[in-house]
């Protein structure tokens, strides 16, 4: 299973039974408290439910009914509610991913061993036993007890319980591939595997913590909105007690008693808060994370992912991420007179046995060209001549025929030693093949060279695309590779990226992030490797690959279940949407705050100023009605925003500018009308039952 949620918050019944009663728990000063603008309504509806009380028995408060303050207090317990219920069922969709991997989450027997070389020897122990350098050693069918290397042998591994991926994978000591977590399986073979993590310490205990929130810190741009919510509301505090003292002096001046009640002003004061998104605020923050988790990538902080909305330099590694990973063949090209038939021949020849992705891709191409097939190793009693570091070759013998294919340099040499000629013209096309960014095999028969073969890194399907999209968001990609500069110029050009790094070297990698931060830069990047981890822990978004080393995971702030380095642009996305969907509710709160003042305050001061009537354009039947129909309202819109505090509001691939535009266009202008239409038809509703 992997950690994604329901696609419905909203619509799956436990979810929204869960937060209902954790709507009412959080009603807990406590809780309240850490949300400083719906604390202020917390405070305001046990301000106003004290008065209603106070009310039946007498005291009335400057004149207005029993019933007008009750259903204030009302409205503004079911405000504070609604906004413990947006943050619950926000929170709702980590426990619902918490829930379901704890149920991937077993205590299972591991075999001990004392040693690599005693391996035959173990002791059964609780998985939970198990300490940071142990041991174990894990055979076909068991689950691997923990996080940790592989040190020793090397299987197919089922982690579809964590990636939700069902095609096993290969883990094997050594290299970029020796990481494992632990709640997978072993499907083959067998591997020894030291444990990385203290007891609760697993990967899976770090994500079922993450997920559930718990551990969930607020971002600097979180903090810093909060700030200016807070300061808005001491202004409007100020506001509303300047209201009431001019209220109480132009009373006292006009000679006649205070129309204007403390309920009133509370309720007031409620309107104009930012409370809107002071509401959502929270939910936002966790929806953000939330999604992150479906894509299945675990944020280690909020931080990050709201780094990941600024990244201005996107850094990709060029294997797996802008290619396929594989170079596949494309091309046969004849020297020598030899035909290209003749040469697809004992190019497929050479490759039958040969299983990597570049054998068998010549194998395929020789069937789709020259109709070559159905041909075996015992057809003609061959012999295959395995490929090796020392030899930079591989081939195959038959009755006293020889087919070699490799590494340019490698087969002049085996021609050459036999008194054979490597001709200018296989240098040439050699050469043509290596300035495009491709890699030439050169196919030998019997000591004369018969061509070459064009193996060429294949770009992924839409990523060039994907480049462009990227860069009309004002983020630079750069390609990171080992290749030479011309090979990364070539693939870099094909790829539509903006810039390379050729010949990357960690130092390199490392030195190239900090310039780009020294100029005001924020960096993103990718990696596996413990030489990707000086890089990743500099740079401001590192996401690391879940199949790559420890070293990596723990450098970045980031790690990606699916191990797929293409998962960075998903990552910016999501950065950006959580900001975008932040900027666009609260541009629509404040306009909204800004809308309900001037939609009350000419009908609630009318009384005291007959000529501010004219002002009352919405033509709201009452004070009282007005303050009712604004402070519903109030309510209700919160609701009615948590599904795009929840899912974000729609990306959009455009410039900050344009942005703004948008945001003032669509969610201020929105903010602005939605209340003058939707607290008129509140009041024509509260005339038409009677409450006006």
């Amino acid at each position: 299973m992997s950690i994604t949620a329901p696609k419905s918050a909203l619509a799956d019944k436990a979810m929204v039974t869960r937060a209902i009663k954790d709507s009412f728990a959080k009603l807990d000063p406590r809780v309240q408290i850490e949300n400083p603008v719906m604390f202020l309504v917390w405070v305001s509806a046990i301000l106003t439910t004290m008065l209603a009380i106070v009310s039946f028995a007498g005291i009335q408060d400057a004149g207005v009914s029993s019933g007008y303050i009750t259903a204030i207090a009302v409205i503004l317990w079911f405000t504070v509610l609604f906004a413990n219920f947006a943050e619950a069922i926000a929170e709702g969709r980590g426990k619902a991913q918490a829930d379901s991997l704890r149920a991937a989450k077993k205590d299972v027997e591991a075999h001990k061993i004392d040693s690599i070389e005693s391996r035959d020897h173990f002791t059964v122990v609780p998985g939970t036993s198990l300490t940071r350098g142990d041991l174990v050693i894990v055979r076909a069918g068991e689950q691997i007890p923990g996080n940790g290397d592989v040190v020793e042998g090397a299987a197919s591994v089922d982690e579809s319980a964590i990636t939700g991926e069902s095609a096993p994978v290969v883990r094997e000591a050594g290299g970029d591939r020796s990481a494992v977590t632990g709640g997978t399986t072993v499907l083959s073979d067998w591997i020894v595997v030291q444990i990385s993590s203290e007891p609760g310490e697993s990967f899976l205990d770090k994500m079922i913590a993450m997920v559930e929130g718990a551990a969930r810190k607020k971002t600097p741009n979180e903090i810093a909105l909060e700030i200016f919510l807070v300061a808005l509301t001491i202004i409007f505090i100020l506001v509303t007690m300047s209201l009431y003292c001019y209220s109480v002096f132009s009373s006292e001046l006009n000679g006649i008693a205070n129309p204007t009640s403390i309920t009133t002003l509370v309720a007031l004061l409620v309107c104009l808060a930012p409370t809107t998104i002071g509401a959502l605020l929270s939910a936002i923050g966790i929806a953000g994370m939330s999604r992150l988790n479906q894509a299945n990538v675990l944020a280690m902080s909020g931080r990050a992912i709201e780094a990941a909305g600024d990244v201005d330099i996107l850094m990709l590694d060029k294997t797996g991420t802008i290619t396929l990973g594989n170079r596949q063949a494309s091309e046969f090209i004849p020297v020598d007179g030899t035909t290209p038939e003749e040469l697809a021949d004992a190019a497929q020849l050479s490759s039958l046995a040969d299983e990597t992705p570049e054998g068998r891709s010549i194998v395929v191409l020789a069937k789709e060209q020259f109709g070559l097939r159905g041909r075996t190793l015992e057809d003609k009693h061959m012999t295959f001549v395995p490929f090796t570091a020392s030899t930079r070759m591989s081939g195959v013998d038959y009755d006293g025929v020889e087919i070699r294919k490799g590494a340019a340099d490698s087969v002049r040499a085996w021609v050459e030693s036999a008194g054979g000629v490597y001709s200018d013209a296989c240098s040439v096309v050699v050469d043509n093949i290596a300035k495009r960014g491709g890699t030439p095999l050169v196919v030998a028969k019997n000591h004369k060279v018969l061509g070459v073969i064009y193996l060429k890194d294949i770009i992924k399907q839409g990523v060039k695309e994907k480049f462009a999209d990227l860069r009309r968001m004002g983020i630079k990609t750069i390609m990171v590779t080992g290749d030479n500069p011309l090979t990364a110029a070539a693939i870099a050009a094909e790829a539509g990226v903006d810039d390379f790094l050729a010949e990357a070297t960690p130092e390199g990698k490392l030195a190239k992030i900090r310039q780009f931060q020294a100029e005001g830069h924020l960096v993103a990047m990718t990696g596996d490797g413990t030489n990707d981890a000086p890089a990743l822990a500099q740079a401001d978004v590192a996401v690391a690959m879940n199949t790559g080393t420890q070293a990596a995971k723990e450098a970045g702030n980031m790690v990606d279940l699916d191990s797929s380095p293409t998962k960075l642009i998903e990552v910016v996305r999501i950065g950006k949407q959580l900001l975008m969907t932040r900027g666009s509710l609260t541009t629509f709160s404040v306009a909204n705050d800004v809308a309900k003042y001037f939609a009350i305050i000419p009908a609630l001061f009318a009384p005291i100023y007959p000529g501010l009537a004219a002002l009352n354009i919405l033509g709201l039947a009452t004070p009282q009605s007005a303050v009712l129909s604004a402070i519903i309202y109030n309510a209700l819109v919160i609701v009615a925003l948590i599904p795009a505090a929840l899912k974000g509001v729609k990306y959009r691939e455009v410039s900050s500018g344009q942005l703004l535009t948008h945001n003032l266009l669509v969610w201020g202008l929105g903010g602005l009308v939605a209340p003058f239409v939707f607290i008129k038809l509140i009041d024509l509703l509260l005339v038409m039952v009677g409450l006006a």
